[in-house]
């Protein structure tokens, strides 16, 4: 039945098993031959005669020690015997102890992936663009195998059940009291404010007609038509020259009043129980309103199409920019001996953290299996492997045991 489990790897332990049992068995064979030939004979022969005897007694010995360690030698119940098959479990968590104390342990761990040096190593593989590119290729496919797989229906349900409530519930004025007196106090919005301006300035400068359009539809009726055309040409050239007075001058009052206006929000949304209040109360109406989730939703699968779309193209700009990226990151981790420290330094914490956290949990395998063993075949599946190698103890049994014999009788002789 075990022997029809074996796997070819197993079959060749095995037969190499088989060849030093023989070989082993051989030089006992011999040994005792030799002995036999020469009882009772003097001279030489007698040392022949006692290296022979030694050498059996070395063979026999030895033949015993290996034997017991995974079955009763000659079937015989000797005490501390079949060591492997009656006592696995033991061994087991012994053999699991030791891997955990010498192989996982933190100090270990972090001197191995000093050791190996794997920033360096990294950086010169990558610096490559083909194995760049390779990387980004497999990078992509597992991205586009998970944007494939999600559902549109499971984001709409994770917006709707879990992301809306969860927004709705939590407190963000005093989030986003900070965000934007961090956004006020470094000048961000800046940038911003002057796009504004600018699409502003240029789009009344070019529509006139479109504002006095506007304008006229809400005028009163019975005011002359002359009229509210000079009026509304007045309006918009005031409204023209004062955004542009805003957009030139970066000092303009409007700008500062602008300033303290957030300024006083970011504040207000921080500290101020009734602006907390009613922003809370408008996050939930908007968050409320049925067309977030959907517009949420239409925004994630534009992405998804998005992303699909250039991971599936081989010269998609994404892609491109990802090999380069990766190839320059690659060169810079070869020639930047801090950066290297510091990644290596992550490397080694991260390594530690899993081993001190999950080392224990690991070797557990090792008892789970064996202890789902059965210990006879425990036995013979431990002997597979060293078996080979232990028939050298009973062959230097034999060579040893009888060169110490000779030696032994000489040196009786001679006193």
């Amino acid at each position: 039945m075990f022997a029809e489990a074996l796997s070819d790897a197993d079959l060749a332990r095995r037969s190499a098993l088989r060849r030093m049992r023989a070989v082993a068995l051989g030089l006992l064979i011999l040994a005792a031959v030799i002995y036999l030939l020469t009882l009772d004979r003097d001279g030489a022969w007698a040392y022949v005669h006692a290296t022979a005897e030694a050498a059996m007694v070395g063979a026999i010995a030895d033949w015993f020690a290996v034997t017991a360690l995974f079955r009763h030698p000659l079937g015989l119940p000797i005490p501390h015997t079949a060591i492997i098959p009656e006592r696995k479990n033991t061994l087991a968590r012994s053999l699991q102890e030791f891997v955990t104390e010498n192989f996982l342990s933190e100090e270990v761990i972090r001197t191995r992936v000093a050791d190996a040096d794997v920033s360096r190593r990294v950086g010169e593989w990558v610096r490559q663009p083909r194995h760049a590119e390779r990387v980004i290729d497999e990078a992509a496919t597992l991205v586009r195998m998970g944007l494939t797989r999600v559902r549109d229906e499971d984001v709409a349900a994770l917006i709707e059940s879990e992301l809306l409530p969860r927004l709705a519930d939590e407190p963000l004025s005093e989030v986003v009291g900070h965000l934007l007196a961090d956004v006020v106090s470094e000048k961000a919005h800046h940038g911003l404010v002057d796009i504004a301006l600018t699409e502003t300035y240029n789009w009344l400068h070019g529509n006139e007609d479109a504002v006095a359009a506007a304008l006229n539809s809400r005028a009163p009726w019975w005011t002359p038509k002359w009229l509210d055309e000079r009026v509304v040409h007045r309006l918009h050239l005031e409204a023209t020259a004062w955004i542009g007075d805003i957009k030139d001058d970066p000092d303009h009052p409007a700008r500062h009043a602008l300033d303290n206006l957030l300024s006083q929000l970011a504040d207000d949304l921080q500290h101020d129980p009734d602006t907390i209040e009613r922003a809370e109360r408008l996050k939930r109406r908007v968050l409320s309103q049925p067309q977030v989730a959907a517009t949420a939703t239409s925004l994630w699968n534009a992405v998804k199409r998005a992303l699909i779309e250039s991971l599936d193209a081989p010269d998609s700009a994404v892609k491109t920019r990802a090999v380069t990226a990766l190839s320059e990151f690659g060169d810079k981790l070869v020639s930047d001996e801090s950066l290297r420290s510091r990644i290596d330094a992550y490397a080694a914490d991260a390594a530690a953290f899993m081993v001190g956290r999950y080392g224990d949990e690991l070797t557990t395998v090792i008892t789970d299996t064996i202890e789902r063993w059965d210990g006879k075949e425990a036995a013979r599946r431990i002997e597979l492997h060293v078996g080979r190698d232990l028939q050298f103890i009973r062959i230097n049994g034999t060579i040893i045991g009888g060169l110490a014999g000779l030696t032994i009788y000489a040196l009786t002789q001679l006193a």
